[in-house]
């Protein structure tokens, strides 16, 4: 019975969400079904998804699966970040200050401003002239 223990966390950030799966492994970790480095090309972005992994030592104890929807790459990294930080929480509680202290655990609000009528953009102004 305690052989097909899982963690879940969600995660999000700007219009991405994430639904992140730990289940005890090797350390594999896979997106929307294809491998890490298939899905993500940078490497700063790969490093970002497994820093919460790293500081609580857990990189080669669970495999992660992630299914993530919803904005750029960037959104979507930060967003599994944010789902894995808060699934390892149910793993452990004594997580919660190495991955409070990293600032992993506050869901990050800025998102696009939307556009205003009368202008081009969210604050961009259409070129003034007197005459």
């Amino acid at each position: 019975m305690a052989d097909n223990v899982q963690y879940w966390g969600t995660g999000r950030r700007k219009t991405s969400t994430a639904r992140v799966r730990l289940v005890p492994g090797d350390g594999d970790i896979k997106v929307n079904g294809e491998k890490l480095d298939d899905y993500f090309y940078r490497l700063s972005l790969k490093r970002d998804i497994k820093s919460p992994l790293e500081i609580t030592d857990n990189l080669n104890k669970f495999n992660v699966f992630v299914n993530v929807d919803g904005g750029g790459l960037s959104g979507q990294a930060g967003a599994i970040r944010h789902g894995v930080a808060r699934a390892l929480l149910k793993v452990d509680d004594d997580y919660r200050k190495p991955l409070k202290k990293a600032g992993f655990l506050t869901r990050d609000p800025r998102m696009k401003e939307r556009k205003k009528y009368g202008l081009k953009k969210a604050r961009k102004a259409p070129q003034f002239s007197k005459r």
